[in-house]
């Protein structure tokens, strides 16, 4: 047999009539020739149609019989995905299958008659490939670009320096075959998932007007202020399916989710660019369109999250309870209703939504996100922005428990307080890595910090040697980190620079700023120590514990003009100021109850200085005056001092660590009303006998 070709020829070997035996060929075949593949190996049937003539105008000519295994081989795989249970595995065999098929067809060098058939194997392999992943990668996507260049080559042209924009623009508009349109317009559309995936929103809008034809683009455009993508996206007219070329996954689904895909994406960035009424009308469309109940649930979350910043909590309300019927497994809508009732005020709503958020983190342990091949291209794989994140982001056990002590604590709420505080600090027993979530978003204070609180709490609910412990856990774990002298600027303008020839700095450096953290945390362990010892009638133990606390805080040397208004300090500052007076506070109250009534004068004085007009300070001045027999000068002061606006207690502990609340109720003068009275009558006398 001899089959002679343009530019070449093949030349055969007589077969031998025997049927090979146990495998061997005696028989072989050699090609060659500039464009015909060199064939070695046994004639199998497959070899055989390689090495069928070439057509005279330089295409490929299949052999009918090859196209039709093809296309049987496509058919087959196509109906046992339609038949089976359509599991993970099953998935992955399929995509392997599809994948072969094609590594065989390109194999050959392209050719127009098999470019619809390789085409749609292209893409159904393409739909597994999106179906095994969690999310639609960009670079899997490549296999599109080289389609595009073989339907270039089998039309005798080239695109290989082009883009990929560039490369569908010169494919779309030099191929005309009424044949590939239908193909190449399916790729079309999973060319937009991938781009979608990536935020390549424009490269999509592009792309969808060259697929769209003028009839399509006059009703893409009917609709006054509707937006481009969406519009296109809806007018593009889906090819039919044909029985020839079995699809895996309809190109009439590919659409449904590229709408709301599409929706769902450009909703969000109005959400974080703050176009709320833009983001609530693209996030309504998406919520009508094609998806699982998992994705609806995260655009009612989505809404509910547009709706609270624009200052409309009762429809956000509403919102995050449509996300909850539709899937009550959705936790982020649960975080932002405890988060919402937070913000509305409603403490008991917002408890009982804390408690359900921490059963359901409980019995539902975060897992890795699997996808359920059921639906090859879905939505989720198209929209994993860095805000959707953020909007859906997963609280951990841990923070939820914390949230209640915390939520019990600042209500009044002791005992709950302190049966969660336990609880948080009995998990950070079995592993601190595993219980406590280390990303920026975390509600989680630091660690010291909840151990202070901890210990308010049990000092409020009447365990004042349990809150003693649980300081001194704090100051044993602090020494260590606090260098003997701190020097700091006490505003905020004009800090010192962190190293020898920088910069002005904009604010501390962060070792400083670290220091003062530690120092703060040591000294209100010491404080705490020093007002439970006083509440257990320990006035020596109390002193002892406020002299520590004051004599920790003399290693921060603030310096500037001493004279700069309380709103310029910087918080590290204002902290330390406020336990020093505290301190102060505590020990000159100490001092009064032992009969030591100038060195309590001393305290409050040195309290006054730091904090001037402090109601407390001020009212255990007088009394300290008043026990001097100083009653004159008592008198003056009682009448400067209670002219003073007093109603800024609850806006003074909301200004402060959470940590520090206890000590500033502990701290209010608790004689106000008896020794009002006795100044009162003694200016009373005063006045009658300077008449008289």
């Amino acid at each position: 047999m001899l089959c002679v070709q343009p530019g070449g020829s093949c030349e055969q070997q007589p077969i031998s009539e025997e049927r090979p035996s146990q495998g061997r060929y005696p028989s072989r075949v050699r090609c060659r020739g500039p464009i015909s593949e060199r064939c070695r190996g046994p004639i199998s049937g497959q070899r055989r149609a390689w090495c069928r003539p070439m057509a005279a105008d330089g295409g490929a000519t299949r052999e009918p019989g090859r196209l039709r295994a093809w296309a049987a081989e496509s058919r087959a795989l196509a109906g046992r995905w339609r038949a089976a249970r359509r599991s993970a595995r099953e998935a992955r065999e399929q995509r392997g299958g599809f994948a072969e098929l094609l590594r065989g067809m390109r194999g050959l060098p392209a050719a127009l008659p098999t470019l619809p058939l390789e085409l749609t194997v292209l893409y159904n392999s393409l739909l597994f490939t999106l179906g095994a992943s969690d999310s639609a990668v960009e670079g899997e996507a490549e296999g599109i670009r080289q389609g595009l260049l073989r339907v270039l080559e089998a039309c005798g042209a080239s695109g290989q320096d082009l883009s990929t924009e560039e490369l569908w623009q010169k494919v779309l508009q030099e191929v005309k075959m009424e044949d590939l349109q239908a193909p190449l317009h399916r790729l079309g559309a999973l060319q937009a998932a991938w781009w979608l995936a990536a935020s390549r929103l424009g490269s999509a809008t592009s792309l969808f007007r060259l697929l769209s034809n003028t009839e399509d683009l006059r009703r893409a455009h009917c609709s006054n202020g509707e937006n481009e993508l969406l519009s296109l996206l809806k007018a593009w007219r889906v090819p039919p399916e044909e029985a020839s070329l079995p699809l895996v996954q309809s190109a009439e689904d590919v659409k449904e989710v590229l709408c709301t895909a599409a929706a769902f994406l450009q909703g969000l960035q109005e959400l974080e660019a703050g176009n709320f009424p833009a983001a609530l009308s693209l996030l309504q469309e998406a919520a009508g369109g094609f998806c699982s109940k998992t994705v609806l649930a995260q655009i009612y979350t989505c809404l509910s999250c547009c709706a609270q910043r624009m200052g409309k909590p009762q429809t956000a309300l509403q919102h995050l309870r449509r996300a909850l019927q539709v899937d009550f497994q959705c936790l982020p809508a649960l975080s932002r209703v405890a988060a919402l009732y937070h913000e509305l005020g409603e403490t008991d709503a917002e408890l009982q939504s804390l408690a359900l958020l921490y059963e359901a983190l409980e019995k539902n342990p975060p897992v890795a996100a699997s996808s359920s091949p059921h639906s090859l291209i879905r939505t989720e794989l198209l929209v994993h922005t860095p805000i959707l994140s953020s909007l859906l982001r997963r609280c951990h056990p841990s923070e939820v428990k914390y949230l209640l002590a915390q939520r019990c604590l600042r209500n009044g709420r002791v005992a709950d307080a302190v049966e969660h505080y336990l609880d948080f600090l009995a998990m950070l027993q079995e592993g601190l890595q595993q219980q406590v979530p280390l990303d920026g978003d975390s509600a989680l204070p630091r660690i010291p910090e909840v151990f202070l609180e901890a210990a308010s709490a049990l000092k409020q609910a009447g365990r004042h040697q349990d809150a003693i412990t649980m300081c001194e856990e704090v100051i044993s774990r602090t020494t260590d980190l606090i260098p003997r002298m701190l020097r700091v600027e006490e505003r905020v303008e004009q800090l010192e620079c962190p190293l020898p020839g920088a910069g002005p700095a904009s604010g501390l450096p962060s070792q400083k700023k670290e220091s003062l953290r530690c120092l703060a945390w040591r000294a209100a362990g010491f404080l705490h120590q020093g007002w439970a010892w006083a509440t257990l009638g320990k006035n020596k133990e109390a002193v002892t514990q406020f002299s520590r606390c004051l004599n920790d805080l003399l290693r921060v040397q603030l310096y500037g003009s001493g004279m700069e208004p309380a709103e310029s300090l910087l918080p590290e500052v204002k902290v330390l100021q406020k336990i020093r007076l505290l301190s102060l506070i505590g020990r000159g109250a100490q001092f009064l109850e032992q009969g030591k009534h100038k060195e309590a004068l001393l305290d409050f004085q040195h309290g006054l200085q730091i904090s001037p007009g402090d109601p407390a300070a001020a009212s255990y001045l007088v009394q300290a005056l008043w026990e001097l027999n100083r009653k004159q000068e008592a008198a003056a002061h009682w009448q400067k001092f209670s002219q003073s606006s007093t109603g800024e207690d609850e806006q003074q502990e909301r200004s402060f660590p959470l940590y520090l609340v206890s000590c500033l109720r502990q701290a209010t003068f608790p004689h106000s009303e008896s020794l009002s009275r006795s100044i009162q009558d003694y200016l009373g006398i005063t006045s009658q006998e300077s008449s008289s």
